[in-house]
């Protein structure tokens, strides 16, 4: 199973990359393995500052549908568009095409307290 070492992760199956204070979001290749094959991606949270843990969307397989929660507190300023029509690509390309949203980050020192990819490999027992 890819856990790319360059990315940051959440126990609830979320990776992040930054760049400067914009932080990009999807989920791991774990979670949409666990979930099956994801028909719909919805964000309604566009333009909104949230904090760390809160919903900021959901995503919906075949059989569930499934909370995503924003990894970091800030903005979300942006949301991958080409999911709206081709949602598989989170299942073909999670670490790539298949991103979800990227924030604005309100504290880039957070960003150092979310796991590695040996602490993630680990969570999942990979």
């Amino acid at each position: 199973m890819s856990i790319p070492a360059n990315l940051k992760y959440t126990k609830d199956h979320e990776w992040v990359s930054l760049e400067g204070d914009v932080a990009t979001v999807g989920i791991t290749h774990f979670a949409q393995k666990e979930l099956g094959d994801i028909v719909y991606v919805e964000v309604e949270t566009l333009d909104q500052t949230l904090e760390k843990d809160e919903v900021f969307g959901t995503v919906e397989a075949v059989k569930t549908v499934s909370d995503l929660f924003l990894p970091l507190a800030g903005e979300i300023i942006e949301f991958n568009d080409a999911l709206e029509s081709t949602p598989e690509t989170v299942n073909s390309d999670p670490y790539g095409a298949g991103w979800m949203i990227k924030i604005k980050v309100a504290n880039v020192a957070d960003y150092d307290t979310l796991l590695s990819s040996d602490a993630y490999n680990d969570l999942i027992g990979a």
